[in-house]
Parts: C-alpha cells; sequence; structure tokens
C-alpha cells in the first residue's frame, strides 16, 4: 500500500526478493498539470510495469474494496506512504500489517516527517517500521535505523537517500516477521522524559512562506527543508503594488549587517547578486524561481529582471 515514489524501492525490493504480491493499494488517479489530464501516481505506474493487481479505493471502508481485499487473501501488508487505514484492513492478514515511516518514532510523526527534521535543524534522522494500530504513528516498533543528516541536506537529498535504506528496512523487518524474531517495543518506552515530542503535520501554505523575522538560520533550515518540493517562497512587491510569488530553492546566510532596518529590502548589483535585510541579518537568495518562468540562479535570473533593487519582498 503506497503512492508517491518514496514507496516505489520497497515494491521493487519485494518483487526482486520474489514475495508473492498479490496486490498493490494506491491512490485513485488525480488530474493534474494546466491540462487537467489524469495522471497516475508512481506506486500505479510501476505495478503496471510488472503485470500486478491493483486497487485503487476512494473508500478504505467501502464494501465493495473490503471484499475485493479479502479476495486478494494477503497474509502481510506493507504500508509505504499512504493514508490512515481502519481497523477492518489493518487487522485483516494473519502476520499482521506494518508501516515504513522516515523518522525515528515517536519523533516526527505526521505526514512531513523528512520536511520538518530539516526545518527544525536536527542533526540526525532514521526510518522505523511499526505495527499499525488505531491511532496515526504510534504502533509497537519493529525496527529503527538512524541517519545522519548533511549539513546542506535539502529534503530532496534527504528522500532520495532514505529511498534505499527504507527498501532495505522493510525486508529486514519482513524477515524477522515471517520467522517470529520480531521483538517489538511500545514507542513510549523510547521517548526520554522531560523532552517534548516533535510532530510531522501535512505543510501547508502557508507554512511555506518564509517569515522575515526569523534569524537566517533558521531560514535557511526552513529553505533547505522545503527543496525542492513544496519550496519556501517569498512575495516581490514592486512599488505600485503589483505581487509575484517567488520559490527560493537555496540560500546563502551572509556575515555582515546593514544600516538599512527594513524587513524585505533588496541590496543587489542587478548583475550577480541578491541579498535580503532579515530581522537579524542577511540572506543571500542563490536559486530561485517567479511565477510564470524555470527555476534559475540568482544571474540569469538577473538577466532578465533589472532594477530588482526597486522592489521589496514581504
Amino acid at each position: 500500500m503506497g503512492t508517491p515514489e518514496f514507496a516505489v524501492p520497497v515494491l521493487k525490493a519485494l518483487i526482486d526478493e520474489d514475495y508473492t504480491i498479490v496486490g498493490v493499494i494506491t491512490a485513485p488517479d488525480r488530474k493534474a498539470g494546466r491540462g487537467r489530464k489524469l495522471k497516475i501516481s508512481p506506486v500505479k505506474e510501476f505495478a503496471l510495469e510488472n503485470n500486478l493487481d491493483i486497487l485503487q479505493p476512494t473508500n478504505l471502508k467501502d464494501p465493495d474494496f473490503l471484499f475485493e481485499l479479502k479476495n486478494l487473501n494477503p497474509n502481510l501488508q506493507i504500508v509505504v506512504a499512504f493514508r490512515m487505514l481502519p481497523q477492518t484492513v489493518w487487522s485483516l492478514p494473519e502476520y499482521g500489517t506494518f508501516n515504513l515511516h522516515a523518522s525515528l518514532l515517536p519523533q516526527y510523526r505526521g505526514a512531513s516527517p523528512i520536511n520538518y527534521v530539516i526545518i527544525n535543524g536536527e542533526k540526525e534522522t532514521g526510518l522505523t517500521t511499526f505495527f499499525i494500530d488505531e491511532k496515526i504513528d504510534t504502533g509497537r516498533i519493529i525496527d529503527r535505523v538512524k541517519i545522519r543528516i548533511n549539513e546542506n541536506e535539502t529534503a530532496g537529498s534527504l528522500h532520495d537517500r532514505m529511498m534505499g535504506m527504507g527498501a532495505e528496512l522493510v525486508l529486514s523487518t519482513i524477515n524477522k516477521i515471517l520467522k517470529n524474531e520480531a521483538v517489538t517495543i511500545d514507542q513510549t518506552r523510547l521517548q526520554p522524559e522531560n523532552v517534548a515530542l516533535k510532530s510531522a503535520p501535512k505543510l501547508s501554505k502557508e507554512d511555506c512562506h518564509i517569515n522575515l523575522t526569523k534569524n537566517p538560520d533558521e531560514i535557511q533550515n526552513l529553505v533547505r527543508g522545503l527543496c525542492p518540493y513544496p519550496a519556501a517562497f517569498l512575495i516581490l512587491e514592486s512599488k505600485t503594488g503589483k505581487q509575484d510569488i517567488v520559490k527560493i530553492y537555496e540560500i546563502e546566510v551572509r556575515n555582515y549587517s546593514s544600516n538599512n532596518d527594513v524587513n524585505g529590502t533588496i541590496l543587489s548589483d542587478n548583475k550577480t547578486y541578491i541579498d535580503v535585510i532579515t530581522e537579524s541579518g542577511v540572506i543571500r537568495i542563490c536559486e530561485l524561481q517567479i511565477s510564470g518562468k524555470r527555476r534559475m540562479n540568482t544571474r540569469e535570473f538577473l538577466q532578465g529582471f533589472k532594477e530588482i533593487v526597486e522592489y521589496k519582498f514581504i
């Protein structure tokens, strides 16, 4: 059970290890792009290439879906980046249903753990497999692996590193379950006393808007944590009040202060750099994308966007 690219290596690993995949459950096709054409999920695309049976329920409690699922007679269900399952689904197989989660549970429960560990400036994260229960990401842990977060890591690069490691952890977990060697741990035992749990809820547009009252290091973590998707952004405003959304993919923290204390003021030679004043420092934009244009570096952007200093960021 999975939908995005992150789940594909797990499915491939199961096929490569000659496990019998009785069915693949993924999200329904959805309309996307300017033409609003139907787009299939990466998991469905891979499943079609490998002639696997596919179910795409809109409602996981639908009697027709439950009938089809029971007819598949699965003895183990594996969930990777899917959605919350009702008990009638996760309790079905004899060996249960386990999930691969992209954090060291119990920290960073939720839909966006890869983004939030970088946004919050963590130095370490990991992958966890656990048996699903009634609540979200709270079940008994089967296995975990720790992963070091590199200094300039983005959500995209961490995501890509985790994909292969996740497939390996899933195979190890399956082996333990089938050999009856899985020793599970209650998540409360892994929560240190007096340490608050951090969550990773679904990201909203508001979460992606850069707050220039934050310090430059926090802003840089936000940009890294949202790159390449959904991407942090600022609003570029002209003197006449015209506004454009500018996605920001890479910044540097500058080691100088400015006499101008107005947040969002732009400093530039209109050729090679764009610096932005923040509440407590200066950030330099290195890679960006304005609405309707492609992603580009600052030099490319300034070739077609002169007099940037006549604008401000908000």
